[in-house]
C-alpha cells in the first residue's frame, strides 16, 4: 500500500511539474493535473489538499535535485573559478533536461516568498565560490567577488529565459552550449583564462 501510494504522489509531482512548467502556476488547474497524472482527483487531494501544497511539493522536488548538484559539483577537486563555472552549466543542463527544475525556477517568480526559491539553492555557493576563487588569487585585482556572483546570476537567469523560450517553439534548447561561450568571452573580458 504504501509503495503505491509513493508511486502516485511521484506520478502527481511528474504531471504538476509539466503543467506547471508549461502553463504557470495561475493556468494550472488540479483537474488538468489529475488528468495528465491518469489519477482520480480524490487521489491528489489525499496527497495534495490544494494546488498550493502541491506547488510547494514540485517546488522542494526541484530545489533538492538542484542541492544535490550544488553538492556534487562544489566538492570536486578544482580551482574556485572552474568550480564556479562548473556549476552554472550544470545548472544550464537540469534546466534544459529537467521539469521539475524548470518549474522551481517558474514558481520562484510567479509565487514570490510561498517556498524557497530555486536562486536560494545555488546562489550562496556561486558567492561562497568567487570569494575561493579571490582569496586563492583566480580573479584579477579590483575584480569584486560580489560583482562575478552578479554576472553568474545573470547569466544564469539569461539561460533560463531562453531555455524556456525554446522549449516553446519545439526547438532543442543549449542554453548550457551557449553558457559556456558567455562565460569564456565573460573571463577574457576580465583579463583571467579558465584552466581545466
Amino acid at each position: 500500500m504504501q509503495a503505491r501510494a509513493a508511486r502516485t504522489r511521484q506520478a502527481l509531482l511528474r504531471a504538476a511539474a509539466l503543467e506547471f512548467d508549461r502553463h504557470g502556476y495561475t493556468a494550472t488547474s488540479m483537474t488538468q493535473v489529475c488528468k495528465v497524472a491518469g489519477i482520480t482527483t480524490g487521489a491528489l487531494t489525499f496527497h495534495f489538499g490544494t494546488k498550493g501544497e502541491l506547488a510547494d511539493a514540485v517546488q522542494d522536488h526541484g530545489c533538492q535535485t538542484i542541492r544535490a548538484a550544488v553538492d556534487r559539483v562544489k566538492t570536486a577537486p578544482r580551482p574556485a573559478l572552474d568550480l564556479m563555472v562548473d556549476l552554472m552549466i550544470c545548472l544550464a543542463r537540469l534546466l534544459e533536461d529537467d521539469a521539475c527544475v524548470r518549474c522551481a525556477a517558474r514558481l520562484t517568480r510567479e509565487r514570490p516568498g510561498a517556498a524557497p526559491g530555486w536562486m536560494a539553492c545555488w546562489l550562496p555557493t556561486i558567492r561562497e565560490l568567487a570569494h575561493r576563487a579571490q582569496r586563492s588569487g583566480q580573479l584579477r585585482a579590483g575584480t569584486p567577488p560580489a560583482a562575478v556572483a552578479s554576472l553568474a546570476t545573470c547569466l544564469l537567469l539569461g539561460t533560463e529565459v531562453r531555455t524556456r523560450a525554446a522549449l516553446q517553439a519545439e526547438r532543442a534548447p543549449d542554453g548550457a552550449g551557449q553558457l559556456q561561450e558567455l562565460w569564456g568571452l565573460a573571463l577574457k573580458g576580465m583579463g583571467l583564462d579558465r584552466k581545466g
